[in-house]
């Protein structure tokens, strides 16, 4: 039986590509070389005519902005002279503001001699000052000048960052300031023209070159054809200043992980370049160079194709042997014998598999051996997305309370198993990573998934966590009324004040019920714990779904009513609650039931992080509520 390599050897055509592959290297050398060379030449073209635009663009913004601020200030001088003819003006918003939209301008602003704003179009801008931000402040010197006349650059406003420009004047009378704020919209078109980006735009004839503008300082990019580069620095995308100042005929450079060609040449601040991946730069070299080469190409195909032939009989014939029966064995079917004896190697591989696949076996023998050993129920899965079935040991069934013929169901089938683990899942159990219920019973699933792989651990955990459930309700419940109690109620409080503005509109209420000793004393302490059971069944069923209840000992309960959108909801929901202080009854037995009553203080707890303080001022409001309720029955 001959080896593989020499099966291979043994037909592969001798020829060599030798000649072929170095004429074809000297004719893309001379290709690439003439192709830099045109590179270099449209970006050093295009660069120039880019610099033409930027001057024109330049002088057109120039002359638009003094245009512009000399508009503004005669649009605040006309509105001065209306003001101080019609003082009355100053009385009526909807007045200035009809005189704003005859003007044609945005904002009018009325300052006092102290520059205050007392009047104008925008009354939520009344009372703000010279010194109420940057931008306004630019226009304090002239409460001590009251010849200047400003025109401010445009700039975003103090309230609202919104760009505008805005001029001020005193009034003839030296009475009042009139600002006039004006959206610069033809200056910001001009200024849209004048954008890097814009600009490249527009003489992107080839869609696939980029452009850039690079400041020379900071390398930060000020704009470009690729808008999500803007912003960012030339070294976060590849490039270096270096190379950027010191090669002029362009340089090579990876380029946002493209392989690319660059040229730069200096533009006033900035450094401007054009940018051609490998791809678009030496696609007609490639081209060319098949054109030429084809017949020299058409041998190499025929040599290629005889080897091929040789190939696929002797090697990849039997690999697709091979995958079949792999293929088969994937999908659960390991008693499936893999034989391929076409060659010493591929006679091995074939050993190697099938004791692979016995060792595999041996190993789910082994694995529900060792788990039977401990002392916790311990279930192991495992299944792959290309095959069907799922392998898992003897106790998963037992964990998942599966009968022998369902647990037969889901072995066969790998979507139906992982359906059964997705229901599951949507029964989490809280404050408990990866636990989750299932019938009264509680199962912990750690699964982990690598290219495909799913291999999973189902642990009963059923006994540990009823323990743990029982050791925080014993610890955070009252027994009797099953409600929190005080160190329940402490916690959630404490967590729920980390972040008081979460509650929304919110209240403390400490509650007090009313005659238990008498309860007691008349039907005894079984009566008063029905009593209190009553009380708290009352206050748990109080507006469902914003409150919570706590028995803090004894007689004493609070309600903590949470989130409402509004004060005037949880304002329904205190009356609601005063409504049953006198209005409910408390059944003690079959046969007997006695009035229900309660006294109660609430406090707001609004902007409040120190719940301990508002439970103390509702505990002093519940014992006037309680004072006040005796008086009334006396």
């Amino acid at each position: 039986m001959k080896p593989l390599k020499k099966i291979i050897s043994m037909y592969m055509n001798r020829v060599t590509l030798v000649l072929i592959s170095f004429l074809t290297l000297v004719i893309v050398c001379v290709q690439i070389a003439d192709t830099h060379r045109q590179a270099y030449e449209d970006a050093v073209m295009t660069i120039q005519q880019i610099e033409q635009v930027l001057e024109q663009n330049n002088a057109e913004l120039a002359e638009i902005s003094e245009e512009y601020s000399q508009t503004c200030l005669r649009n605040a001088e006309a509105i001065a002279y209306l003001i101080q003819n019609k003082p009355s003006l100053l009385d009526s918003v909807d007045e200035l503001k009809r005189i704003a939209v005859f003007m044609e301008v945005d904002e009018i602003h009325i300052f006092d001699e102290t520059g205050r704003i007392y009047a104008g179009t925008h009354p939520e801008y009344f009372d703000y000052t010279f010194d109420s931000g940057e931008q306004m402040m630019f226009f304090k010197p002239m409460l001590t000048d009251k010849s200047l006349k400003l025109v401010q650059d445009i700039t975003p406003n103090t309230a609202e960052a919104k760009l505008m420009q805005y001029s001020a004047l005193w009034s003839v009378d030296g009475n009042f300031i009139v600002q006039v704020g004006m959206s610069p919209v033809s200056v910001m078109k001009v200024t849209q023209k004048n954008e890097l980006s814009f600009i490249f735009s527009l003489f992107r004839v080839n869609p696939e070159a980029s452009y850039y503008a690079i400041d020379k300082i900071s390398g930060e990019i000020v704009g470009s054809t690729e808008l999500d580069s803007v912003h960012k620095n030339v070294e976060e995308i590849g490039l270096s200043l270096d190379d950027i100042a010191g090669q002029e005929k362009g340089f090579r450079a990876v380029v946002s992980g493209q392989p690319s060609f660059c040229v730069f040449q200096s533009v006033d601040s900035n450094y401007i370049g054009r940018i051609l991946t490998n791809r678009v730069l030496y696609e007609w070299v490639m081209l060319n160079t098949f054109v030429l080469f084809f017949c020299l190409f058409i041998i190499a195909v025929v040599l290629m194709h005889a080897v091929t032939g040789y190939t696929n009989r002797y090697v990849v014939n039997d690999i697709y042997r091979i995958n079949e029966k792999l293929h088969v064995i994937a999908a659960g079917n390991l008693d499936e014998a893999i034989d391929i004896q076409s060659s010493a190697e591929f006679s091995e591989l074939s050993s190697d598999i099938n004791r692979m696949k016995k060792s595999l076996l041996d190993y789910n023998q082994k694995m529900s051996y060792v788990l039977s050993k401990t002392n916790m129920y311990i279930g192991v899965y495992e299944y792959n997305e290309c095959m069907r079935q799922v392998r898992f040991t003897e106790y998963v069934p037992q964990i998942l309370g599966l009968t022998p013929e369902r647990a037969e169901q889901l072995s066969g089938d790998y979507r139906m198993f992982r359906e059964f683990l997705s229901c599951l899942r949507s029964h989490p159990l809280a404050d408990e990573a990866n636990v989750f219920e299932l019938e009264n019973r509680y199962v912990k699933v750690e699964e982990i998934s690598e290219n495909g792989n799913i291999f999973g651990v189902l642990i009963d955990v059923t006994e540990d966590t009823l323990k743990r459930l029982q050791i925080e309700q014993e610890r955070d419940y009252d027994l009797l009324t099953g409600l929190y109690n005080r160190r329940g109620l402490e916690g959630f409080l404490a967590s729920c004040f980390l972040n008081p503005k979460e509650l929304w509109e919110s209240a403390l209420v400490m509650i007090d019920a009313d005659g238990l000793k008498t309860v007691n004393d008349t039907y005894g302490h079984e009566g008063g714990d029905a009593y209190l059971k009553q009380l708290a069944d009352l206050l748990g069923k109080s507006a469902p779904g914003h409150s919570v209840a706590a028995r803090l000992g004894g007689d004493e309960f609070v309600l903590f009513l949470y989130g409402y959108q509004t004060q005037r909801d949880l304002f329904d929901a205190v009356k609601a609650l005063e409504k049953l202080q006198n209005n409910s009854r408390a059944r003690l037995n079959d046969e007997l039931d006695v009035p229900l009553g309660f006294s109660f203080g609430c406090c707001l707890t609004r902007n409040h992080t120190d719940y301990q303080a508002l439970l103390k001022e509702a505990d002093e409001k519940m014992y006037e509520n309680k004072k006040s309720r005796k008086c009334g029955r006396s």
